[in-house]
């Protein structure tokens, strides 16, 4: 047995479960530090983009919008997935902002990187902090993005709702948090184009 912390968990085998459009499933055997081996599912992501808007009076848009898998709309930040190869995360925040919000903004930094679950798959999402904003046509892609209702809401309300429960998404919970502590001075954003260490890589390679 080797010490605590110090184990290489080598993948031994893998076999592809479902690839689709958005995610992909496999299953790993995996090093144990005993000396067997475990199987680990493992979900497969393409990543994704969030945006704290925020304006000059320190409201922020969030997006009201269905989700199948919960059976209900959810209060978020307007995000979108990192589905155009080889499109620089910055540039797919600029676009899911004016597509799911009708903004545009000329001062961006990094806020935070969530990993939805890394129990079981790999999405991380990054959070962006937007400022300086402005109005632009909303250009609307499907019918799941005609129902999506637009408001903004005082960012200490937003925090309210996430310590309340009525905010249950967690890169949403997570970017909300983050730009209310950088807003208040509790600590710095990192640069828009700040290394992104864990970005999901794998189901992109899939498509390409």
């Amino acid at each position: 047995m080797t010490e605590p912390g110090s184990h290489e968990f080598t993948v031994v085998s893998s076999r592809d479960v479902h690839i689709g459009r958005v995610v992909g499933m496999r299953i790993d055997e995996v090093a144990m530090p005993g000396g067997g081996t475990a199987r680990r599912e493992v979900v497969e992501h393409l990543g994704a983009v969030g945006i704290a808007a925020v304006d000059e009076q320190e409201r922020v848009t969030l997006v009201h919008q269905y989700r199948h898998p919960v059976g209900r709309r959810l209060w978020e930040l307007p995000a979108g997935l990192l589905d155009q190869d080889g499109e620089d995360p910055l540039d797919s925040a600029r676009r899911e902002l004016a597509e799911e919000a009708g903004l545009a903004a000329r001062r961006w930094e990094t806020l935070v990187d969530v990993a939805a679950s890394p129990g079981f798959t790999d999405e991380v999402i990054r959070i962006f902090l937007a400022r300086d904003l402005s109005a632009v046509d909303r250009d609307v892609h499907g019918e799941e993005e005609a129902d999506l209702v637009i408001r903004r809401f005082p960012l200490t309300e937003a925090v309210r709702m996430v310590l309340a429960g009525e905010i249950v998404n967690g890169a949403t919970v997570g970017g909300l948090l983050a730009a209310h502590a950088v807003l208040t001075g509790a600590a710095p954003a990192r640069p828009a184009d700040a290394p992104w260490r864990d970005r999901p890589v794998a189901f992109a390679a899939r498509r390409r």
